[in-house]
């Protein structure tokens, strides 16, 4: 009876990246998931042709999976929000998705995170379950979360230079096809375990000194790939090593710590933010300052169109570029942006760097 009325309730969520495992972790206890279709460019003309001109990128993307489910039958939707304005978009996305005549409920994380706050809000969407089982499922979760996070990084660092092409990817997949399967904690570290061991056995040519890559910007067209024409991908097939801060990893522990995290980002910023740029502005910062003076090739910089913590961010940038001999590529992603000058920017950029490390080498 009771998975009768679970079923009453058809849950959607967007896609970000490869978390749609771990979110499904925590909503599967609580009522059937109506998966939206993997992105592709339908996805965006939906949210572009529906949603606001002047909104952002992840907006579009969201709304578009939004319609999608609903389409499939979805009639309960989840937004988790954001630091910035995309953190008011849900009321906005409501109203356009009931105008459009779709009839469902909508439901919006808390801005406290907290992970008893965060069970009590999604009891709302199943009284009957308990706080102890919608706990473990959001332990479940981040323990998921955390994993693909921990192996992500290492194929990162390494994917340009496997010796066998595709082993790195095809593994990979194979990881989080059995991590989907994990139902405890326990067997989610052994299987995190077990991959990483896989990956590291990986035969690599590596160089001592590879180009390496920082990527900043605005968490979600940095981690949903779709979104940035997977940019990490075309760096790993030029043999960069990329490295990449943003993570859902991290964004959940700057939440939980945000008072102690902002003063550390800021401290890596000075002398070139004095206050809080909002959102994810003040972390850029602090990473490419880091970056440069840590001896980083190069940093590509990636934000939706008209992202103002990121714009407000670009000078400092410029002014970071210029002190260090630093190189900074800027990207910017609206629905309109052309993939293939995406790949000519992004290879005049790989030509610079690797003129600018034989003429170090020279010297």
């Amino acid at each position: 009876m009771e998975k009768e009325n679970n079923k009453t309730k058809k849950v959607c969520f967007p896609h970000m990246g490869n978390y749609f495992i771990a979110f499904k972790e925590i909503v599967e206890p609580l009522a059937e998931i109506i998966s939206p279709p993997p992105i592709t460019k339908k996805t965006v003309e939906l949210g572009t042709r529906y949603g606001p001109e002047s909104a952002c990128i992840p907006f579009k993307y969201n709304l578009g999976n939004y319609i999608e489910a609903l389409d499939k039958g979805a009639n309960f939707v989840i937004q988790a929000g954001g630091g910035c304005r995309f953190g008011y978009y849900g009321e906005v996305q409501e109203e356009i998705l009931k105008k459009l005549g779709y009839e469902f409920e909508f439901f919006k994380f808390p801005n406290d995170y907290n992970f008893l706050t965060l069970a009590r809000a999604l009891q709302k969407i199943n009284p009957k379950v308990s706080i102890v089982k919608i706990l473990y499922s959001l332990g479940l979760a981040y323990f998921k979360i955390r994993a693909i996070d921990k192996l992500d990084d290492y194929v990162r660092l390494n994917i340009g230079f496997e010796i066998e092409k595709g082993e790195f990817e095809k593994t990979f997949k194979l990881f989080l096809k059995d991590l989907e399967k994990d139902k405890k904690i326990l067997s989610i570290r052994r299987t995190q375990a077990r991959y990483l061991k896989l990956l590291k056995n990986i035969k690599l040519n590596k160089p001592k000194n590879p180009i390496r890559v920082v990527i900043l910007g605005e968490v979600y067209v940095v981690m949903e790939p779709f979104s940035n024409f997977n940019i990490e991908k075309q760096l790993g097939a030029k043999g960069v090593e990329v490295h990449r801060h943003s993570s859902l990893s991290t964004t959940i522990h700057d939440l939980f710590f945000n008072k102690r995290v902002m003063k550390e980002f800021l401290e890596k910023a000075r002398p070139y933010l004095r206050n809080d740029t909002g959102a994810h502005g003040t972390e850029t910062v602090g990473l490419a300052h880091h970056s440069a003076k840590a001896g980083f090739d190069g940093a590509i910089h990636i934000k939706p169109f008209g992202c103002m913590p990121e714009v407000n961010a670009m000078s400092a940038l410029h002014r970071i570029s210029n002190d260090y001999k630093f190189p900074i590529i800027y990207f910017s992603f609206d629905s309109q942006t052309s993939e293939t000058g995406v790949k000519t920017r992004l290879e005049a950029f790989y030509d610079l760097l690797i003129m600018k490390k034989q003429k170090n080498e020279q010297r």
